[in-house]
């Protein structure tokens, strides 16, 4: 594993069970996560799109021990994190934190904001005193962007922009090196939306923190990330820096994906790709591409073998059998 990375994530699957079969009694599971890899340096943003139900959330929350993988390695700052348990979880649970898509209900509405920011600060015994801890929720606070005298107050009292502030500040309250960013801004006006963003952008240059940005909106994600993951039905199908990814995608349904994102000039023309049908139920997945019941160029091969994720150009991997591999690739990611 390379030194310098933050965040190494290997063959990672996450499996729901859902029922037994009536009579032979096998277990049925949903394949929300079904073999992803990813790395992140420091200091890096990596976006997660695909459609909803795609396995996005359920990636990130896995990543960061919030849900329990049912296969794969998980490595943090070059140590292993998946079987940890306890108090050894809890310790290194402060080097990463998520920020919530709902800014409404991730708050609890009984607390202060105060109360909310400091409540981590207790638990990781990160003030000597109350004067210390004070000192902090109130940096916490001008580091987002909000008055520090609202310390006092409730959520019910501010924005949605505001509560979701008010979220960044309390996973910034450990002092964390990866921030899990779940749909930050899909909840919020467009013109607030701008302003999360820079913030967020404006935080990680301070900070230096990496982000594991997961969106739907192409338009956002290729503004914020240095690369981009797209994902299908539990599977990461394209991975590519966010430019290239967004101008030449390779595997099709990224080009399905961008072929719907809103063209602000009216005199660009780009061709819309309706895909027929369905997403399949994760519970029982196509063989082969999973990809390949809804994607316009499939060929027979495409039913009954898996591609694999193969380099189709400098730093570019898709999972197509269609997509032209570089000179020299390796076949696996």
């Amino acid at each position: 594993m390379q030194n310098n990375l933050l965040l190494k994530v290997q063959d990672l699957k996450v499996y729901f069970p859902v029922k037994h079969g009536l009579f032979s009694g096998e277990k049925i599971f949903v394949k929300a996560v079904d073999g992803v890899s990813l790395d992140l340096e420091p200091g890096e943003t990596l976006g997660l799109v695909g459609e909803s139900g795609c396995g996005k959330t359920t990636l990130g929350r896995a990543v960061i021990r919030l849900i329990e993988p049912t296969a794969g390695r998980i490595f943090f700052e070059g140590e292993e994190i998946t079987g940890l348990k306890g108090r050894a979880l809890r310790a290194r649970r402060r080097r990463f934190q998520m920020i919530f898509q709902d800014p409404y209900g991730s708050l609890n509405p009984r607390m202060t904001i105060g109360q909310i920011i400091g409540e981590a600060i207790d638990i990781h015994h990160l003030a000597a005193d109350a004067t210390a801890r004070s000192a902090r929720i109130e940096s916490l606070l001008k580091a987002v962007g909000l008055d520090p005298a609202h310390a006092q107050r409730y959520p019910h009292e501010f924005s949605g922009g505001q509560r979701q502030r008010i979220g960044i500040a309390r996973g910034l309250a450990v002092e964390p090196k990866l921030i899990v960013c779940d749909e930050p801004v899909s909840a919020l006006d467009v013109s607030v939306q701008a302003q999360i963003i820079n913030l967020l952008q404006d935080l990680q240059r301070e900070r230096g923190l990496a982000y594991l940005f997961i969106a739907h909106d192409l338009a956002v994600v290729e503004y914020i990330s240095r690369r981009v993951m797209v994902m299908y039905l539990g599977k990461a199908v394209e991975l590519a820096p966010a430019r290239i990814i967004c101008r030449e995608p390779k595997h099709p349904y990224t080009q399905a994906l961008i072929s719907a994102v809103p063209v602000i000039d009216p005199g660009s023309k780009r061709k819309r790709i309706f895909l027929p049908g369905d997403v399949p139920s994760p519970i029982n997945p196509p063989g082969g591409c999973p990809f390949h019941p809804r994607c316009p160029v499939a060929e027979e091969r495409c039913s009954a073998e898996i591609p694999p994720l193969r380099q189709v150009g400098p730093g570019h991997w898709a999972a197509c059998h269609l997509a032209t591999p570089a000179p020299g690739a390796a076949l696996q990611f």
